[in-house]
């Protein structure tokens, strides 16, 4: 069984291991409703944020995901929180997804220090051979950083997954392969020393 739980960082970010006392610290940001415009869930109600926390923490007891809360070291602020999740073992492949990150921190570098981070443990600690990203196909913003990390566009898989306010999104989907990993990783260090 792999230690689901490591604490990653560089000079950027600090990606600690979300507990539920995280609850509180994360309450704040969660605020901020533009966040959740492409969300399946809307966390900004107390509830879905306790829910969401909960079964992120049952998913990595389940051996399948990592989860983390953001912190920019810069700063010292918690910035939000992302994970490593819908690991399949025996496929040898993974996820990087349900990530937010507070309006302050977005455009500062700090997604993609922490991408990099956690790519690099896919690949050089889990072992994994394909790491998956994905994005609602209006969410601009999330495409364009997920290009630029180096991930190869796959395709758009048609009405997805339904959103909180009710709308079925298209879902974008992207990748990014052990073979590829060498050179995506000399690239966003690259980006970001």
């Amino acid at each position: 069984m792999h230690n689901l739980s490591p604490i990653l960082q560089n000079h950027k970010v600090i990606l600690r291991p979300l507990q539920q006392s995280d609850e509180e610290l994360l309450w704040p940001i969660a605020q901020e409703k533009e966040l959740w415009i492409y969300g399946l869930k809307d966390l900004s109600i107390k509830e879905n944020l306790s829910q969401y926390i909960k079964s992120a923490l049952a998913d990595r007891a389940d051996g399948n995901c990592a989860v983390w809360t953001i912190i920019d070291v810069t700063s010292g602020k918690i910035a939000g929180c992302t994970r490593l999740a819908e690991i399949s073992w025996k496929d040898e492949r993974g996820q990087i997804g349900w990530t937010w990150i507070g309006k302050e921190f977005q455009g500062s570098g700090l997604n993609k220090a922490m991408k990099y981070e956690i790519l690099k443990y896919g690949f050089e600690v889990l072992g994994l051979n394909r790491i998956e990203l994905k994005a609602d196909e209006r969410n601009i913003q999330s495409r364009k950083a997920i290009l630029k990390l180096g991930a190869t566009e796959e395709g758009t898989l048609r009405q997805h997954l339904k959103i909180h306010d009710g709308f079925i999104r298209n879902s974008v989907f992207y990748s990014i392969l052990k073979s590829e990993w060498p050179e995506v990783k000399a690239k966003i260090k690259s980006g970001f020393d």
